[in-house]
């Protein structure tokens, strides 16, 4: 033991500039790569939920691109310094070298989540709190990491899905979401009466405090959507903030028909129903018994 450990002593003094020269690159190198990774974080721009999310998640990342980086870093010091101490590194690169091949070949799979997951996080694809599409899923985003999103669906199920998995996805929690409302009125009923009613219902709910922070936009009235010899239907448009489109178009709806009755306007008795995977011919033949 004391004899291998002056020869490696007689190996290492005539080579300790050398040695320290690799030790402070090395050094220098990793401070470098931690300004680098620091610059992915993005610092949050108040104290709501989804700004510190936002910064935990690219701290996450910025940290798991140092720690990759730092050991790569080390790991190529580690050899440097072996060769010069007299070592044959020769069979350790071939073996590591093999040994990322067969690992590289076996976590195709994981390694496409990763990436996946990384351009998600880099680019503000969404965090943890928003509700997103992915597919047929739509649901609330309860858990995210480099390699899987986790959802909560509307059945309130957790719906875990691979990053690799994703090729497109709809955020529905950014800046702002929209609706509209369809009203089918009877073919008796007068139109611009209709149209002064849907405006007062409308106005009404602009008007109202405990909706009007709901509303970014609207709602506005679009026209005549459609029309038959059984009723006529009119289009309105409403944007609310984000994911409150639906309970908005709900609270409409309810003014809308309670302002209709004020008035005395009738709406459409006649339901029509589409029946999927029938032919055309089929559905008319059916419509009037549904009808009656």
């Amino acid at each position: 033991m004391p004899s291998s450990f002056n020869r490696l002593l007689d190996l290492a003094l005539p080579n300790a500039l050398y040695l320290l020269g690799i030790l402070v690159i090395a050094l220098v190198v990793n401070r470098l790569l931690r300004a680098v990774t620091n610059l992915v974080i993005k610092q949050a721009s108040g104290q709501g939920r989804p700004a510190q999310l936002r910064e935990q998640q690219t701290r996450t990342l910025a940290g798991v691109l140092y720690g990759v980086g730092s050991k790569g870093v080390w790991v190529v010091a580690l050899l440097m310094a072996l060769e010069k101490l007299g070592f044959n590194i020769t069979p350790a690169v071939t073996v590591a070298g093999l040994a990322s091949l067969a690992v590289g070949f076996g976590a195709q799979t994981l390694v496409r989540d990763v990436i996946t997951g990384f351009y998600i996080a880099l680019e503000d694809q969404y965090v943890v709190g928003d509700t997103i599409q992915i597919a047929d899923y739509i649901g609330r985003v309860e858990h995210l990491t480099l390699r899987r999103t986790v959802l909560r669906d509307a059945r309130g199920a957790l719906v875990t899905i691979a990053n690799g998995e994703i090729r497109t996805v709809s955020n529905l929690s950014r800046d702002w979401s929209q609706t509209f409302v369809d009203v089918s009125l009877a073919p008796e009923s007068p139109i611009e009466k209709t149209l002064q009613a849907l405006e007062t219902a409308a106005a009404d709910l602009r008007g109202d405090p405990a909706w009007s922070q709901a509303l970014v936009d609207g709602p506005r009235i679009l026209g005549v959507q459609n029309f038959d010899r059984n009723s006529s239907t009119v289009r309105l448009q409403v944007r609310t903030a984000p994911t409150r489109q639906d309970e908005v178009a709900r609270e409409l709806r309810r003014r809308i028909q309670i302002e209709f009755q004020k008035q005395g306007i009738p709406i459409a008795s006649v339901q029509r129903i589409e029946l999927a995977g029938v032919s055309h011919s089929s559905q008319e033949a059916v419509q009037p018994d549904a009808a009656s």
